[in-house]
Parts: structure tokens; sequence; C-alpha cells
């Protein structure tokens, strides 16, 4: 899966964004790819969770697709 994360845009937003899709599962895998604030997330977790989850730590997120 992967979201766009318009508000991350440095190395300690991607690794609160990080800290925030792996609480919701510690066996999820998150890529960062700062320069297009986009995320993948590799794992079973909902998508909905995970743009919850990433709200909640102060971070715009929406579902870009698969």
């Amino acid at each position: 899966m992967r979201f766009h994360v318009s508000n991350m845009n440095c190395g300690g937003c991607a690794k609160g964004v990080t800290r925030a899709v792996q609480g919701l599962d510690g066996d999820v895998k998150v890529d960062v790819d700062l320069s297009s604030r986009e995320i993948t997330v590799r794992g079973a977790v909902d998508p909905s969770r995970v743009v919850a989850a990433l709200r909640q730590a102060g971070y715009e997120a929406r579902a870009l697709g698969a």
C-alpha cells in the first residue's frame, strides 16, 4: 500500500511516520521516500487504520493504492 504524507519533509518526520505505522503492527515494513512524500507499507494492516494512526501522530495522509 502506498500513501502520500503531505507534511512529511525531514528525517525526523520519516521516523515519526514509521513509528506511527509500526505502532499498529510491529511486523509492518515501512519504506519512506521523502522527495515524493510517499510511504510504502507492507504487512497485514488496513489502509484506513494507517491513515488514522498517521493523523493521530500529526501527519496528513491519504492512500494512493497498492
